[in-house]
């Protein structure tokens, strides 16, 4: 049996106004996600447990079958795992987001999707200045990095993520608790730093959002989690993303992960290369991971054009070449749906069921319809434990 998964991030949401009242997936031409839907089921599945915020490393630990309330540890340790930075049980994760806060404002939790050169620079100049033993910079992509503490410092401390505040007073939602202290510290030094830095006065020179300062949040100790081999009983599996926290989720699952040239995070990524890449890696792996984050992005800024266009992209390059990959082979099954919703309306993640759809070997359709998130909501298959989706999807998927 052959497995592919893509998870287009973020692409559910609600309808909207400048869509006619469609939601973005509903408004896309996407013949290829259809013919999953139709060919076999559509349903709903809650990925983000109550208790817990919406992020796509609750989301995606969820639907690769692992119960966040047993193995998540935070976000950052899974960005850490990516990087194979070296952790000891003791040792704390943060992430490390280069933002934009304007007049006290968090306008871009991204700074204008920052390159990875500028941000190399900017951490760099940071870490330079600050006299803090124990703390490590590590960066990631683009806007995403990591802060590192070794020492003997406690952390009980509540943070935000920066992409669920947009266009909040930036200052309700810095650190707070034990350990706090020393956090902000180094936030509001990284403001001084950046406010004059020459990468802030060319970004901002070429209308670009400047990285004014970084965001800590996300904090937690190193995971530990069974393969996906151990737990479910597959063999090979691959990871391709343009995202850290997903590259780390590969690695504690000890699969592969697979670089594509030209894929980032974001619009300008190379839909077809890693459409292509993901059917190739079939010939290689039992279960193949592709995961592309452009829809989550284009969410988070209120761009729905750019949504929509994610939305086609992903499934005329991505969608379409491994179904057609997958039915070469004797047994096949697909999954395709976003980790979690990511609306336009508020810029932010939000809480709803994620509409999937499977097809393939063994899943025999119930209802003939368009893949959307009415649709998947008119389905009679529902799971409101999300982690036991993966089971349903490698081994399930019948009954007429």
């Amino acid at each position: 049996m052959k497995y592919a998964i893509i998870i287009p991030d973020g692409a559910a949401d609600e309808p909207l106004v400048e869509l006619k009242g469609k939601t973005p997936i509903e408004a896309a031409v996407t013949p290829n996600m259809d013919r999953v839907a139709e060919e076999g089921r559509q349903g709903l599945v809650r990925t983000v447990p109550e208790g817990f915020e919406s992020g796509s490393d609750v989301a995606t630990m969820t639907l690769l079958g692992y119960d966040p309330k047993i193995y998540h540890t935070g976000r950052a340790p899974l960005e850490a795992a990516a990087q194979q930075i070296p952790l000891a049980a003791t040792d704390w994760v943060f992430r490390c987001n280069l933002v934009t806060v304007v007049d006290g404002i968090m306008r871009d939790h991204s700074a204008g999707g920052i390159s990875n050169a500028e941000a190399q620079r900017l951490l760099g100049h940071l870490s330079r200045s600050l006299d803090l033993p124990g703390f490590e910079f590590h960066n990631g992509v683009s806007y995403r990095n990591l802060l590192v503490y070794r020492g003997p410092e406690e952390f009980n401390v509540t943070t935000k993520p920066p992409h669920e505040i947009p266009e909040e007073v930036a200052a309700k939602w810095v650190p707070k608790g034990k350990g706090s202290e020393i956090l902000r510290k180094i936030m509001d030094r990284s403001r001084e730093l950046f406010a004059d830095h020459e990468i802030n006065q060319v970004r901002k020179e070429n209308n670009l959002n400047p990285a004014t300062q970084v965001w800590l949040w996300g904090q937690g100790h190193a995971p530990s989690m069974p393969t996906f081999k151990e737990r479910f009983g597959v063999g090979s599996g691959c990871m391709i993303t343009g995202v850290d926290l997903l590259r780390g989720l590969a690695v504690l699952l000890g699969w592969d992960v697979h670089e594509v040239e030209g894929m980032t995070s974001f619009h300008d990524t190379n839909y077809a290369g890693q459409g292509a890449e993901t059917a190739a890696m079939l010939d290689k792996y039992d279960l193949v991971f592709s995961h592309i984050e452009a829809p989550d992005e284009a969410s988070h800024q209120a761009d729905f054009k750019t949504k929509v266009e994610a939305i086609e992209h992903i499934d005329k390059y991505v969608v379409g070449p491994v179904l057609e990959k997958l039915k070469t082979f004797p047994a096949w099954r697909i999954l395709v749906m976003p980790d979690h919703p990511t609306n336009i309306g508020t810029r932010k993640h939000g809480y709803a069921p994620s509409p999937f759809a499977i097809a393939g070997t063994g899943v025999h359709n119930r209802i003939k319809l368009p893949y959307s998130e009415k649709n998947a909501a008119a389905s009679d298959l529902k799971i409101e434990h999300g982690h036991e989706l993966m089971e349903y999807f490698l081994r399930g998927g019948g009954g007429r």
